[in-house]
């Protein structure tokens, strides 16, 4: 063992300091920065003076520091306008105290909530109300010193466009708030932030922004009306130009896209209580507004501007729903869709981005997930989950991902004749290998080498994709409490690709591991299991059949044949009915005869006969418990 002793003398803070402010200054990340002049620093904005104050006990120095020629000091400079003069400062707290004098406020919670107050005190001098934006609130707040908080009103002319057009216009051009009535919900006025005071009360500021704020909305009404009557005559036409959009390079563009989330709308309908025809028709015109002048100049309105169109266009509710709903959720806090069609379209919408990624294998790996399939994942488990649908997903990957498969190989008229035979065949029987079988059988010949190719590669993505789903419904469970070796028991047991089934055991099994007969019981067939694994490897036979009441010795044993018989069939018929609690119930009542065989009996009896049959016995325990779940893999 070897042994190192390093001794690092110290040094001045102020040296210390001034070392560490120089590399901070010199490589700070800044998303984006400037070089100004001859010098070569880089920074957010030029740079002009280092304020380096070190204060102690005995009073305050500087902090000897000079960067490209830019010396420290304790001089620093309040507002430009308003105090422009330098001031000296010797501590943090005089530094925080002289910058508010001279009309600086340091603080940026200070200055986010002194905005936020004025605000919504004029907005309610006037009877309306400021609609709430903390992502807007704080960056507004980084860009004033001394925020001056002005009102405004929006031009009559502008009042009859959607809310959240002239919502995200003053947004995203001019940083203001949107102001409106609660009468109404209309958007009424704005809110601006100025960074000073005037003698006119900010009269020639807001006249300026208004002058600004009219053009820019001249703009969205105009984009607004041109698409109205675009959606009024068809909104074919926009789909049709979507065939010249790429969504991937090896996915093909986005109508072709469309017409695979169309075909897979139409199948999940029925499984989510939707109408197929309008799930069909809604994926049809749901990315309709891709095409549109609205969205190419505000892009987050996506979806919301479909809505619009769609009811101007006479379709539907149901079908405008689905094109605003149908995005959701893009996040953890998204409310999830529950109208039977916006499922049916946000389900496939994710379910083909998903297998379209799997399939040219472009799967996220460590952190980077540049396509957010993992958000996507954890978007079809919540739409599942929260509307309680039953999707076997195995049938659904495998006929998108064979959907994919003719979009990418189906150059070959007879191999793309087979594989749209054996989509219909998936559809109709859910199950690739017998409806790959189905197909094979019908046709005249040996298969395509291309087809041949797709039996051996296609379950095996598909999988793949369900194991991808299963960890990311993992992360999703045990941030409600239920813990990951209880989900691998639940995901170990058939019908893993229906995740209302999985999630609704695992938490039956969650709650039952935490009682006492769980814990106990548990222990009992781990207990019985490791002595059976031991013996079938010893002996070479698996012992599951045969155990016979006549041959127990014990009156434990005889009680253990008693409960195993009158248990089992209940536990059968409550799994059959998806009723797990009543099967955790009969699992519990397994819990004390199984406790005492164990107090009892010796397994490995000296009589062979008798031994086999309780190895039997003890197979029938597994075989029992192992309807509930695989217990092997819940940790005692």
């Amino acid at each position: 063992m070897y042994f190192a002793l390093i001794e690092k003398p110290g040094r001045p803070a102020a040296e210390i300091i001034a070392e560490v402010l120089e590399d901070t200054i010199r490589n700070f990340p800044w998303p984006k920065s400037m070089r100004w002049g001859a010098g070569s620093l880089r920074w957010v904005r030029p740079l002009h003076s280092i304020l380096a104050v070190l204060t102690d006990e005995a009073g305050s120095t500087v902090v000897p520091l000079d960067i490209d020629g830019i010396a420290s000091g304790n001089q620093t400079r309040g507002h430009r306008f308003h105090a422009p003069d330098a001031i000296a400062v010797n501590s943090f707290e005089d530094y925080a105290t002289q910058l508010k004098r001279a009309f600086v406020m340091l603080d940026p919670a200070e200055r986010a909530e002194a905005i936020w107050q004025d605000a919504t005190n004029q907005a309610f001098a006037q009877g309306l109300e400021v609609v709430e934006d903390k992502g807007l609130l704080t960056e507004v707040a980084g860009l004033v010193e001394w925020p001056v908080v002005l009102m405004g009103r929006i031009d009559d002319e502008f009042l009859e466009l959607p809310p959240e057009v002239l919502q995200t216009s003053m947004k995203e051009h001019q940083k203001f708030f949107s102001v409106k009535n609660p009468k109404t919900g209309r958007i009424e006025g704005f809110v601006t932030v100025a960074n000073r005071e005037t003698a006119d009360n900010g009269a020639t500021i807001l006249a300026g922004n208004q002058k600004v704020l009219s053009a820019r909305l001249a703009d969205a009404k105009f984009f607004w009306e041109n698409d109205l009557r675009t959606a009024k005559a068809g909104m074919e036409t926009w789909t049709e130009a979507l065939s010249n959009v790429t969504f991937h390079n090896k996915l093909g563009t986005q109508a072709a896209r469309i017409d695979r989330i169309a075909a897979l709308a139409r199948e999940i309908a029925p499984a989510v209580g939707a109408d197929a025809d309008l799930a069909e028709q809604a994926a049809r015109v749901a990315k309709a507004d891709l095409s549109s002048e609205m969205v190419y100049e505000f892009p987050e309105l996506q979806g919301l501007m479909g809505r619009y169109y769609a009811e101007a266009a006479g379709l539907p509710q149901e079908v405008a729903e689905a094109c605003e709903e149908h995005y959701s959720p893009l996040g953890p806090s998204d409310d999830v869709p529950t109208a039977p069609v916006s499922v049916a379209v946000a389900l496939a919408d994710k379910l083909d981005t998903l297998t379209g990624f799997w399939a040219i294998d472009e799967k996220p790996t460590g952190s980077k997930d540049p396509y957010a399939l993992r958000r996507a994942a954890l978007g079809v488990t919540r739409l599942v989950l929260e509307n309680n649908a039953r999707l076997p997903l195995d049938r659904f990957f495998d006929g998108q991902l064979l959907r994919h498969e003719i979009a990418q190989n189906g150059d070959d008229e007879v191999s793309a004749g087979l594989m749209r035979d054996l989509l219909s065949e998936i559809a109709e029987h859910g199950v690739f290998g017998s409806a790959l079988r189905t197909v094979a059988d019908a046709f005249d010949g040996d298969l395509p080498q291309h087809m041949q190719d797709l039996e051996a590669s296609l379950p095996d993505v598909s999988r793949d994709l369900l194991s991808f789903f299963h960890d990311r419904l993992k992360v999703f469970l045990r941030d409600q409490g239920i813990r990951h070796d209880v989900i691998d028991a639940c995901i170990a047991m058939a019908g893993n690709d229906d995740l209302t089934l999985l999630v609704k055991r695992a938490r039956a099994l969650e709650d039952f591991m935490k009682s006492e007969d769980g814990t106990n019981l548990l222990q009992g067939f781990k207990r019985a299991n490791n002595i059976l694994s031991q013996a079938e490897d010893k002996d070479g036979v698996e012992y599951s059949y045969g155990a016979d009441v006549k041959f127990a010795e014990d009156d434990t044993e005889k009680a253990l044949f008693e409960a195993l018989a009158a248990n089992g069939g209940a536990i059968s018929s409550a799994i059959e009915a998806e009723d797990f609690a009543a099967a955790m119930g009969g699992m519990a009542a397994l819990r004390a005869p199984i406790d005492a065989f164990f107090e009892a009996v010796q397994v490995n009896a000296e009589n062979d006969i008798v031994r086999r049959n309780r190895l039997n016995l003890l197979g029938q325990i597994r075989s029992v418990c192992g309807q509930v779940a695989d217990l092997t893999k819940v940790e005692g």
